[in-house]
Parts: C-alpha cells; sequence; structure tokens
C-alpha cells in the first residue's frame, strides 16, 4: 500500500470521528492528516504549512506512529500540542500546553497592532513595544518579524509561557529584538527605565467569564492553561486593571490596544472612556461586525 492509499483508507474514519472547533478554521481534515503526518516523520509542521506539501512518505514505523497520532487527536489533544507548531501572522511558532494557542482572530489584534507600530516607525527610528499576557510570545514576536525597527519586552504571569515565549524568540533568531519577563501584568516593567517610554502595549487578555470556563469545549478547556482564559467573574478583571495601569508606562500619544470577547466591546470601550487616561479610543470588528480590538491612545 503507497501512501496515498494510506491516507485515503484512514481518511473516512478520520472525518467520522473528528471534532473540528469554529477558531481553528485552518484545520480540516485534509490539513490535519498531513500535519499528523509529518508529525510522525519527525518533521514538525504546523496545519497551515504541512498543507502547502505533498502528503510525506512514511516508512512502516512512522505509519505506526501515525495511527497513535491520530488516536491521539480523536481523544481531544489540540493539533498544535501534538505537531509542536502553530502558524500566526506569518511566522511558524513552537507550541505546546505551556501556553494557548495563538488563534486565526487574534491576528486582528494582531494586523492592527502591526499598522500601528509602522506608523510610529515612520516618526521614530525605534518602536518600544510591551506584549503582555504574552503567552507563547506570538504577538510580540510577529510584529518585531514584520517590523525590524521595533524592539519587544514580552511578560506573562505564567513562568511556564515565559520560558515557551523564551523560546520562540530563539526559535526566530530575535533575541536582539525580544525580551520575556515574567511579572503579574505590568509589573516586569514598572520601573523608571520603562516608565513613559512605551509606544504601544499589546495584549490578547483572559475575558472569559469564570461561568463560562466549564461550558468550553474540553478540547480547549481540559488541554489548554486556564490563566490564559478564565477573566475572573465578568471576564474583565484583567482587562480593568490594564486599562488603569498602562498609561503609566506610554509614551505622550502612545497605544494601548487589546483583544475583548464577543459582546463585550462596548461596554470595555466605555471603560476606557470613564477611566479619563485616554484622548481617543477606537475599536476594530470582525467579518461578522463584532468588536473584538480595541485601540486606547494616551
Amino acid at each position: 500500500m503507497n501512501n496515498e492509499e494510506l491516507y485515503n483508507l484512514i481518511k473516512p474514519g478520520f472525518e467520522n470521528k473528528i471534532h473540528l472547533l469554529e477558531d481553528k478554521p485552518e484545520e480540516n481534515i485534509e490539513s490535519s492528516l498531513k500535519a499528523l503526518g509529518f508529525a510522525a516523520c519527525g518533521l514538525q509542521k504546523s496545519v497551515e504549512m504541512a498543507a502547502k506539501h505533498p502528503l510525506p512518505a512514511l516508512t512502516e514505523e512512522q505509519k505506526n506512529i501515525l495511527f497513535d497520532l491520530i488516536n491521539q487527536r480523536l481523544d481531544g489533544a489540540p493539533l498544535a500540542y501534538i505537531t509542536g507548531r502553530q502558524y500566526f501572522m506569518d511566522i511558524e511558532l513552537l507550541c505546546d500546553r505551556r501556553a494557548l494557542i495563538p488563534r486565526k482572530e487574534t491576528e486582528l489584534l494582531g494586523k492592527k497592532a502591526l499598522l500601528l507600530s509602522l506608523e510610529i516607525a515612520k516618526e521614530k527610528q525605534a518602536v518600544n513595544i510591551i506584549d503582555v499576557c504574552c503567552g507563547s510570545g506570538n504577538l510580540g514576536l510577529a510584529i518585531a518579524s514584520h517590523n525590524i525597527n521595533a524592539s519587544v519586552y514580552a511578560t506573562d504571569l505564567s513562568q511556564e509561557a515565559v520560558d515557551l515565549a523564551q523560546e520562540n524568540i530563539s526559535f526566530l533568531n530575535l533575541n536582539h529584538r525580544v525580551n520575556a519577563k515574567q511579572g503579574d501584568l505590568l509589573s516586569a516593567f514598572e520601573t523608571k527605565e520603562y516608565q513613559e517610554k512605551i509606544d504601544l502595549i499589546v495584549c490578547n487578555p483572559p475575558y472569559i467569564s469564570s461561568v463560562n470556563v466549564p461550558k468550553m469545549d474540553k478540547e480547549i478547556s481540559d488541554h489548554e492553561p486556564a490563566l490564559a482564559f478564565d477573566g475572573g467573574v465578568m471576564g474583565i478583571n484583567l482587562i480593568q486593571r490594564l486599562i488603569r495601569e498602562a498609561p503609566k508606562l506610554l509614551t505622550k500619544s502612545g497605544w494601548l490596544i487589546f483583544e475583548v470577547g464577543a459582546g463585550q466591546g462596548l461596554f470595555i470601550s466605555r471603560l476606557c472612556e470613564r477611566s479619563g487616561l485616554y484622548q481617543q479610543i477606537e475599536s476594530v470588528s470582525d467579518d461578522l461586525g463584532t468588536i473584538r480590538v480595541i485601540l486606547a491612545q494616551t
């Protein structure tokens, strides 16, 4: 049996049993099988990168590994944790259980933050950015990868996430422009060295209400770190702190930009307004017209 025949044999059963999440549109039957096939060969690729290549040839031993990986996936293990890779804003990242898996929907935040950083770079030779709640470092690393004038300071409450972010910094050879530190929200940078020196603070905070966490899909709640999505009673505990604490680090006319959950946008925009700390507040909506990103300028 050649490899094409093998995949064709596996595909119907996989398709009938696999559970695909809406927030990972890049994962379909064929791309998932390709990614697992590459993983079985010891060639780690994100599902998006795997989809761009022909099916890899497998030895008999690798076929057995593939069946094991397929069973892990059917048992609910996230594909990105099995392959060890995730694609985000045109960069390939290391990915494992230490941090939330970067989502396509967060590229809306990342692309807007990148545009802001490029606009700031037109006025300044250097752009200083903090990526708070950095997780695997995907937002800060994507901006640094596409803006050579950006210096990024990444931080997360989870030391495990910071360790993964540091590994991604090295993986992408960005040690000269990206630094990661453990800290509670912005605490790692609350010194004179950073006060009023940051041009842009970007954040994908936890924003799921605690009461809704048990209702989440088990592929998420059973595998990804709760610290990355549990936002407290109303889902906005950390966002409220971020709105209050960001201005002391931002330059005059600096920007705070962060992701919000569906249905939270108008309320959180009003929180920014009521704080009296920002001169301009904007929002970005997704294709359905739902506010998913808030921008606030000091």
